[in-house]
């Protein structure tokens, strides 16, 4: 107990020295400052100047993140808005229709020889064509609910028959719906099959070239890598 109290008045008599030297200091840096305050003034001046160019500055810059990123946010909200405007028309066609649809997609984008099976048991195939640089483009198309996802059999059903049954160099699976599930878009990167959701197929039809797609895949690539001669 009586060490505590020591400790107690050590700390109050050190705490009173540090407050008597600092009324020093100051006291001492008073009369400097007056002494030599022609030569002072000019750096007091420029220090404030330099802290409120500072301030000021770092305040625009603040205020320009903020605006770019607003700014960013809207551009995303009405791009997605837009996308969906477009695939309301989308939507609104049979799967027959669908696939026609995306047929002529692909021939805006440069693909020649496309073909739509446009029937039952086409093995996956349901839109055929080369691209641009002689590829072998194999389509299958799925009309989903947009609130939907692809399953891991409609991907495994693909798997199989894109390059075996059809030597497909460019596999594409493209859906009206939202998303691939988790298993579903793993066997598609593992596989390399590109897979087209909502919003990529979105981009598409608002103009975004095939060939930028292809990279993309979900979070992954998926573009082929064999050439096939130009047909």
């Amino acid at each position: 107990m009586a060490a505590r109290r020591r400790c107690r008045r050590l700390k109050k008599r050190t705490r009173r020295q540090l407050q008597g030297w600092g009324a020093v200091v100051a006291v001492v840096a008073a009369v400097w400052v007056a002494r030599h305050w022609a030569v002072v003034w000019p750096v007091l001046v420029a220090v404030l100047a330099t802290a409120v160019v500072g301030g000021v500055g770092w305040a625009l810059w603040r205020a320009h993140r903020l605006a770019a990123g607003q700014d960013r946010v809207w551009r995303a909200r009405e791009e997605a808005r837009a996308r969906e405007l477009s695939m309301a028309e989308v939507d609104a066609l049979s799967w027959q229709e669908f696939e026609t649809y995306v047929a002529d997609l692909c021939r805006r984008d440069g693909c020649t020889k496309v073909v739509v099976s446009g029937k039952s048991g086409d093995l996956g195939a349901d839109v055929v064509g080369y691209l641009a640089d002689g590829r072998k483009l194999v389509v299958q198309c799925k009309k989903y609910a947009p609130h939907r996802s692809v399953s891991s059999q409609d991907m495994q059903k693909f798997v199989g028959t894109a390059r075996l049954e059809h030597g497909a160099d460019v596999a594409l699976f493209v859906t009206t719906c939202r998303s691939f599930t988790k298993a579903a878009l793993g066997l598609a990167l593992r596989q390399d099959i590109v897979a087209l959701h909502r919003d990529l197929l979105g981009s598409w039809v608002k103009g975004a070239r095939l060939e930028t797609l292809i990279p993309l895949n979900g979070s992954g690539s998926g573009g082929g890598t064999r050439q096939h001669p130009s047909a």
